[in-house]
């Protein structure tokens, strides 16, 4: 008796494509394409939900904007995590199966650039760093005439980075990216590089400033730069991101081709619930669902 109702459990179980059982919102199998300048922060989200619904297992996968995309249009992962929605033409034919896709922001994120500690010039300029992008600034003595850091190496996580987009998009229409300019194969890798570099500037998610096992490299090596766009310099800190005071910041969209509720969506409600907001809020980043409240500190003494 016990072996004919395993058996008609089994067949009355209904499965996926790939033959696995389809899942529910808190358990089943997912696999993720992550932009991999947000590793940290959806690290830390994928880990938390892991632990509360152990049923429920998240396969991360991570790569460049343009490599997540192309995976969600071919199908083989139900959702990507990009600092951008998905274009018309893109968003076709996923539309063409019946398939609305879901897109949703969960955070405000920003690009943080980064400097060798034996490199004192800090601050730049928006213009500035336009005309380093255009190939105009390629010394730092262009910017700072004591400057003996000599070149500008100027490195980003990968070819077909979102931040190689956004600065596109955002800053400067590159015609070509400079020569200065090139490619490495993380975040990790470009903290790595400029640690070593005196002439170089990284371009880096945010969030790599407060990953905890990046933070000896960050004291011991690494500056983070200040940015302005007219006569006010502003680092890539949660306050300055969550006023727009910082120039450098971009969206976090979490985007999904599920046709039904399954573990995509509660991956999804749960990143954009108090919870999931709350660590993105600890790892430095701005919620988008939830309120933020900024505290202004009064320095000044107090008179008794």
């Amino acid at each position: 008796m016990l072996a004919i109702t395993l058996i008609i459990t089994s067949a009355c179980t209904e499965r996926g494509k790939d033959g696995r059982p389809i899942d529910t919102p808190t358990s089943g199998y997912l696999k993720v394409a992550i932009d991999e300048s947000l590793r940290p922060v959806m690290q830390a989200e994928i880990d938390t939900f892991e632990a509360i619904y152990q049923q429920a297992h998240i396969e991360a996968h991570y790569m460049s904007e343009v490599q997540a995309i192309e995976a969600l249009l071919k199908d083989s992962v139900r959702v990507i995590i990009t600092t951008r929605k998905l274009t018309e033409n893109e968003a076709a034919p996923i539309k063409a199966l019946q398939i609305k896709p879901t897109e949703i922001a969960v955070a405000k994120d920003a690009i943080a650039l980064i400097l060798n500690k034996a490199n004192t010039d800090t601050l730049i300029q928006w213009q500035q760093l336009k005309s380093i992008l255009e190939g105009k600034i390629t010394d730092w003595n262009q910017l700072n005439p004591k400057s003996k850091a000599g070149k500008i190496e100027l490195v980003f996580d990968n070819p077909n980075s979102g931040m190689v987009r956004f600065l596109n998009d955002s800053v400067v229409h590159m015609e070509k990216i400079p020569s200065n300019c090139f490619a490495l194969d993380s975040n990790r890798a470009v903290v790595d590089y400029v640690a070593q570099k005196a002439s170089a500037i990284g371009l880096i998610g945010v969030s790599w400033i407060t990953e905890k096992s990046a933070t000896n490299k960050f004291l011991n090596s690494v500056r983070v730069a200040s940015l302005s766009r007219d006569s006010a310099y502003f680092q890539p800190y949660q306050a300055y991101v969550a006023t727009g005071d910082y120039p450098l910041q971009r969206k976090i969209f979490m985007v999904s081709r599920e046709a039904r509720s399954g573990l995509a969506s509660g991956f999804i409600s749960f990143v954009a619930s108090d919870r999931g907001q709350r660590i993105i809020l600890k790892a430095g980043l701005v919620p988008v669902t939830m309120p933020v409240r900024i505290l202004q500190v009064n320095t000044n003494q107090i008179n008794n």
